[in-house]
């Protein structure tokens, strides 16, 4: 069975064909063809490609939207593979929807009035929803009634008690919808499993903070494999900092910015979800690697942004301890949590007092899943590479029929 995966993100786009005949929650296997795109500051697109084992090619493409660079990915695909006979030799398309709401609590088939739905949601997940319906639109273009189905990066945190979901305001809020529903739901269940296999134990006696750290960035508490507390809340913009979004910040500085400088709720929002975070702090990038670039040419202004990142990741992490009582694990996964061994030291240093002990030879050599702590320390520290797009394309086979190992 072949499954074509989107997975719109903040700031990049991935795709993934997989085929699929027999599978296990936490062995992922290799996609057929992959595909990312970032998008340029000058408005077009930068597409990285790969077909099975093959090196990547490069290339830009000048795209006015989202639709129309994957259109062009898809033409890729299509060409690459040679996709003729029936939908384009694929059976399904699988997307990652960041808000499901308080509608979805399990994977869905995409119909009008899904894509309805989810257009209506927009609001809580700017950055992602209007991408995903953009996908959407351009399988339907490219491969016309194939089954598409919508999986939710909320549904992993129905399991939240409600002292964590229902915020301190007016009770009338919860009528509204407006509550915490938490996000990155899909790695942080995987990441989960893959942490109970890594580590030889059960799932169900393990307790874990997740910490999903790329363009967007959340925490989570994961307690016998359940979700128990997340830093994300209501939107993906509350708790950590993050590439572009600021995290959680009093609110009182909205009230004063509205009242105070006058300024319009829609120059807020760009600025809480597109000009803070390490680019706002920074002045120099989103990107974490060009922040250590620069603070280790000594910009002040980067290495303060690096100490916020990492302040307000240890805070959080040690906010969720209670949730679970004691830790036996600490996940890194994420753009960052992967790559950034800097980011991975500096948390872990932060995080001492909680029992957690970095190998420091581990840490800077580390590149595939793995335990990167002392033999000596009382919680373990790994790295988890993150893998969406397996976990939705396995969605996408249970939803068509097939039997699998339920994780």
């Amino acid at each position: 069975m072949r499954i074509l995966v989107l997975n719109a993100g903040s700031s990049s786009q991935k795709t993934c064909l997989y085929e699929i005949q027999t599978a296990e929650f936490d062995a992922p296997q290799p996609p057929l063809w992959q595909a990312k795109i970032e998008w340029t500051e000058a408005g077009g697109a930068r597409l990285e490609i790969r077909a099975g084992e093959g090196p990547p090619r490069h290339c830009e493409v000048q795209a006015v939207s989202h639709q129309q660079a994957l259109n062009h990915l898809i033409l890729t695909l299509e060409t690459d593979l040679d996709l003729k006979s029936g939908h384009h030799g694929l059976d399904a398309v699988g997307h990652r929807v960041v808000h499901g709401g308080g509608e979805y609590s399990e994977p869905v088939l995409v119909t009008p009035h899904v894509k309805a739905q989810l257009g209506r949601l927009a609001v809580f997940a700017p950055l992602h929803h209007h991408a995903e319906i953009q996908g959407m639109d351009a399988v339907a273009e490219q491969f016309g009634d194939i089954p598409q189905i919508a999986v939710f990066d909320t549904t992993y945190h129905r399991s939240l008690p409600e002292e964590e979901t229902v915020y301190p305001g007016p009770y009338e809020w919860l009528q509204h919808g407006i509550r915490r529903y938490g996000f990155h739901g899909i790695n942080h269940q995987y990441c989960a499993h893959r942490a109970a296999r890594l580590l030889s134990r059960d799932l169900t006696n393990l307790r874990l903070i997740i910490c999903h750290l790329g363009s967007g960035c959340s925490a989570a508490a994961i307690s016998g494999g359940k979700s128990v507390a997340t830093t994300m809340g209501f939107t993906p913009l509350e708790g950590l900092m993050m590439s572009t979004r600021a995290g959680s910040v009093d609110p009182g500085i909205l009230l004063y910015l509205l009242r105070e400088l006058r300024q319009t709720p829609e120059q807020i929002e760009a600025a809480l979800n597109h000009q803070s975070g390490l680019l706002g702090v920074s002045g120099v990038s989103s990107d974490m690697r060009e922040v250590l670039a620069a603070r280790a040419r000594g910009e002040p202004r980067a290495d303060l942004a690096f100490g916020i990142f990492i302040r307000r990741l240890a805070y959080h992490v040690a906010a969720l301890v209670p949730s679970l009582g004691a830790l036996d694990a600490l996940v890194f996964t994420g753009g960052i949590g992967e790559n950034s061994p800097e980011v991975r030291a500096a948390a872990c240093e932060r995080l001492a007092f909680l029992g957690v002990e970095l190998d420091a030879a581990r840490n800077a050599e580390a590149s595939a899943d793995g335990d990167l702590a002392t033999p000596n320390s009382k919680v373990r520290a790994l790295m988890i590479r993150a893998q969406e797009d397996w976990v939705i394309a396995q969605a996408c086979w249970r939803m068509l029929g097939e039997t699998l190992p339920s994780p």
